[in-house]
Protein backbone atom coordinates (compact mmCIF):
# COMPACT_ATOMS: atom_id res chain seq x y z
CA UNK A 1 0.00 0.00 0.00
CA UNK A 2 1.49 3.01 -1.14
CA UNK A 3 0.39 4.90 1.88
CA UNK A 4 2.22 3.13 4.00
CA UNK A 5 5.52 3.50 2.27
CA UNK A 6 5.25 7.30 2.55
CA UNK A 7 4.36 7.34 6.13
CA UNK A 8 7.23 4.61 6.95
CA UNK A 9 9.96 7.58 6.16
CA UNK A 10 9.15 8.82 10.02
CA UNK A 11 10.71 5.42 11.93
CA UNK A 12 8.20 6.15 15.00
CA UNK A 13 5.25 5.76 12.09
CA UNK A 14 6.60 3.02 11.12
CA UNK A 15 6.59 1.10 14.66
CA UNK A 16 2.53 2.43 14.99
CA UNK A 17 2.03 0.20 11.47
CA UNK A 18 3.98 -2.31 12.78
CA UNK A 19 2.03 -2.97 15.73
CA UNK A 20 -1.41 -1.95 14.42
CA UNK A 21 -1.46 -3.49 10.57
CA UNK A 22 -2.39 -1.62 7.35
CA UNK A 23 -5.89 0.45 7.95
CA UNK A 24 -8.51 1.59 5.53
CA UNK A 25 -9.91 4.90 4.78
CA UNK A 26 -13.65 4.55 3.30
CA UNK A 27 -16.40 6.13 2.12
CA UNK A 28 -19.78 6.69 3.68
CA UNK A 29 -23.08 7.72 1.64
CA UNK A 30 -25.48 10.52 3.18
CA UNK A 31 -23.35 13.15 4.29
CA UNK A 32 -26.04 15.08 6.33
CA UNK A 33 -27.43 11.56 8.70
CA UNK A 34 -23.60 11.35 9.05
CA UNK A 35 -23.33 14.73 11.07
CA UNK A 36 -26.13 14.11 12.55
CA UNK A 37 -25.33 10.43 14.55
CA UNK A 38 -21.95 12.61 14.90
CA UNK A 39 -23.89 15.30 17.23
CA UNK A 40 -25.91 12.78 19.08
CA UNK A 41 -22.84 10.88 20.00
CA UNK A 42 -20.38 13.63 21.25
CA UNK A 43 -19.60 13.58 24.66
CA UNK A 44 -21.06 10.22 25.03
CA UNK A 45 -19.49 6.87 25.70
CA UNK A 46 -19.48 4.34 22.44
CA UNK A 47 -21.88 2.08 23.91
CA UNK A 48 -24.50 5.17 25.12
CA UNK A 49 -23.94 6.70 22.06
CA UNK A 50 -25.03 3.27 19.50
CA UNK A 51 -28.19 3.51 21.82
CA UNK A 52 -29.04 6.52 21.07
CA UNK A 53 -28.02 6.58 17.36
CA UNK A 54 -30.46 3.39 16.97
CA UNK A 55 -33.34 4.73 18.87
CA UNK A 56 -32.87 7.96 16.24
CA UNK A 57 -33.10 5.66 13.19
CA UNK A 58 -36.27 4.45 14.59
CA UNK A 59 -37.60 7.72 14.35
CA UNK A 60 -37.71 8.13 10.78
CA UNK A 61 -39.42 6.62 8.13
CA UNK A 62 -37.97 3.54 6.54
CA UNK A 63 -35.75 3.52 4.13
CA UNK A 64 -36.29 7.40 4.30
CA UNK A 65 -33.02 9.17 5.96
CA UNK A 66 -33.15 12.28 3.88
CA UNK A 67 -32.46 15.88 5.84
CA UNK A 68 -36.16 16.81 5.31
CA UNK A 69 -37.18 13.21 7.14
CA UNK A 70 -34.90 14.34 9.91
CA UNK A 71 -36.47 17.77 9.83
CA UNK A 72 -39.74 15.98 10.58
CA UNK A 73 -39.31 14.68 13.52
CA UNK A 74 -40.08 16.67 16.28
CA UNK A 75 -37.79 17.99 19.00
CA UNK A 76 -40.08 16.29 21.74
CA UNK A 77 -39.37 13.00 20.17
CA UNK A 78 -35.51 13.49 20.07
CA UNK A 79 -35.76 14.47 23.33
CA UNK A 80 -37.00 11.31 24.44
CA UNK A 81 -34.86 9.45 22.74
CA UNK A 82 -32.46 11.29 25.36
CA UNK A 83 -31.05 14.39 23.79
CA UNK A 84 -30.53 17.41 25.22
CA UNK A 85 -32.42 20.48 24.00
CA UNK A 86 -29.54 21.86 22.77
CA UNK A 87 -28.32 18.50 20.84
CA UNK A 88 -31.39 18.20 19.41
CA UNK A 89 -31.74 21.51 18.07
CA UNK A 90 -28.35 21.15 16.22
CA UNK A 91 -29.27 17.58 14.33
CA UNK A 92 -32.64 19.77 13.55
CA UNK A 93 -29.83 22.73 12.37
CA UNK A 94 -27.84 20.18 10.09
CA UNK A 95 -30.91 19.05 8.49
CA UNK A 96 -32.48 22.10 7.56
CA UNK A 97 -28.79 23.56 6.32
CA UNK A 98 -28.98 20.69 3.79
CA UNK A 99 -32.70 20.89 3.13
CA UNK A 100 -32.38 24.82 2.64
CA UNK A 101 -29.19 24.31 -0.06
CA UNK A 102 -30.16 21.31 -1.40
CA UNK A 103 -26.75 19.69 -0.09
CA UNK A 104 -26.38 16.12 -1.66
CA UNK A 105 -22.96 13.87 -1.31
CA UNK A 106 -22.26 14.96 -4.62
CA UNK A 107 -22.28 18.84 -3.62
CA UNK A 108 -18.75 17.26 -1.56
CA UNK A 109 -16.75 16.05 -4.33
CA UNK A 110 -15.21 18.64 -5.97
CA UNK A 111 -14.41 20.59 -2.63
CA UNK A 112 -11.09 20.37 -0.82
CA UNK A 113 -10.85 19.64 2.44
CA UNK A 114 -10.80 23.29 3.74
CA UNK A 115 -14.21 24.49 1.50
CA UNK A 116 -15.99 21.51 3.21
CA UNK A 117 -14.94 22.91 6.85
CA UNK A 118 -15.70 26.58 5.61
CA UNK A 119 -18.99 25.66 4.56
CA UNK A 120 -19.85 23.16 6.94
CA UNK A 121 -18.93 25.18 10.28
CA UNK A 122 -21.33 27.75 9.84
CA UNK A 123 -24.00 25.47 10.90
CA UNK A 124 -24.56 26.07 14.29
CA UNK A 125 -23.43 23.20 16.16
CA UNK A 126 -20.64 21.82 14.06
CA UNK A 127 -17.01 22.66 14.69
CA UNK A 128 -14.61 22.03 12.87
CA UNK A 129 -13.26 18.62 14.88
CA UNK A 130 -16.62 17.77 13.77
CA UNK A 131 -16.04 18.46 10.16
CA UNK A 132 -12.43 16.54 10.35
CA UNK A 133 -14.23 13.36 11.46
CA UNK A 134 -16.98 13.54 8.80
CA UNK A 135 -13.79 14.38 6.11
CA UNK A 136 -11.90 11.16 7.43
CA UNK A 137 -14.74 8.80 8.29
CA UNK A 138 -17.73 9.69 5.75
CA UNK A 139 -16.10 11.56 2.81
CA UNK A 140 -12.92 9.11 2.70
CA UNK A 141 -10.59 12.08 2.26
CA UNK A 142 -6.74 11.00 3.02
CA UNK A 143 -5.26 13.89 4.16
CA UNK A 144 -6.99 15.35 7.13
CA UNK A 145 -4.97 16.06 10.41
CA UNK A 146 -7.18 16.93 13.59
CA UNK A 147 -4.59 18.08 16.00
CA UNK A 148 -7.76 19.37 18.38
CA UNK A 149 -8.64 15.78 18.27
CA UNK A 150 -7.85 14.59 22.51
CA UNK A 151 -6.76 11.13 21.51
CA UNK A 152 -4.57 12.23 18.57
CA UNK A 153 -2.62 14.74 21.17
CA UNK A 154 -2.12 12.12 23.56
CA UNK A 155 -0.98 9.29 21.07
CA UNK A 156 1.94 12.03 19.19
CA UNK A 157 2.78 12.76 22.58
CA UNK A 158 3.41 9.14 23.76
CA UNK A 159 4.67 8.23 20.63
CA UNK A 160 6.99 11.56 19.91
CA UNK A 161 7.91 12.45 23.41
CA UNK A 162 6.34 15.60 23.26
CA UNK A 163 6.08 18.22 26.22
CA UNK A 164 2.20 19.39 27.13
CA UNK A 165 3.15 21.95 29.30
CA UNK A 166 3.01 24.61 26.77
CA UNK A 167 0.28 24.55 24.44
CA UNK A 168 0.89 26.67 21.57
CA UNK A 169 4.58 24.70 21.27
CA UNK A 170 2.75 20.72 21.17
CA UNK A 171 0.58 22.29 18.72
CA UNK A 172 3.41 23.29 16.60
CA UNK A 173 5.39 20.13 17.00
CA UNK A 174 2.70 18.19 16.23
CA UNK A 175 1.75 20.27 13.28
CA UNK A 176 5.66 20.28 11.98
CA UNK A 177 5.63 16.39 12.59
CA UNK A 178 1.98 15.81 10.67
CA UNK A 179 3.37 18.02 7.43
CA UNK A 180 5.81 15.16 6.73
CA UNK A 181 3.00 12.72 6.78
CA UNK A 182 0.86 14.38 3.83
CA UNK A 183 -0.83 13.37 1.53
CA UNK A 184 -1.76 10.72 3.94
CA UNK A 185 -2.14 12.20 7.53
CA UNK A 186 -5.69 10.99 7.86
CA UNK A 187 -3.94 7.37 7.78
CA UNK A 188 -1.51 8.35 9.93
CA UNK A 189 -4.31 9.76 11.91
CA UNK A 190 -5.98 6.16 12.02
CA UNK A 191 -2.83 4.28 13.43
CA UNK A 192 -2.30 7.08 16.50
CA UNK A 193 -6.22 6.24 17.64
CA UNK A 194 -5.51 2.11 16.95
CA UNK A 195 -2.11 2.49 19.09
CA UNK A 196 -3.45 4.35 21.52
CA UNK A 197 -6.50 1.99 21.97
CA UNK A 198 -4.13 -1.10 21.94
CA UNK A 199 -1.95 0.72 25.14
CA UNK A 200 -5.22 0.97 26.90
Amino acid sequence: MEYIEILSKDSRMKMLIKATGPLKVSRRKNICLHLCRSIIAQQLSTKVATIIENRFMELLPVGNTSAAAVLQVPTSSLRKIGLSATKANYVHNVARFFDELSLTDSSFRKLDNESVIELLTQIKGVGRWTVEMTLMFALGREDVFAPDDFGIQQSMMYTYRLDPSDKKVLRREMDRIAAAWAPYRTYACLHLWKARDIRK
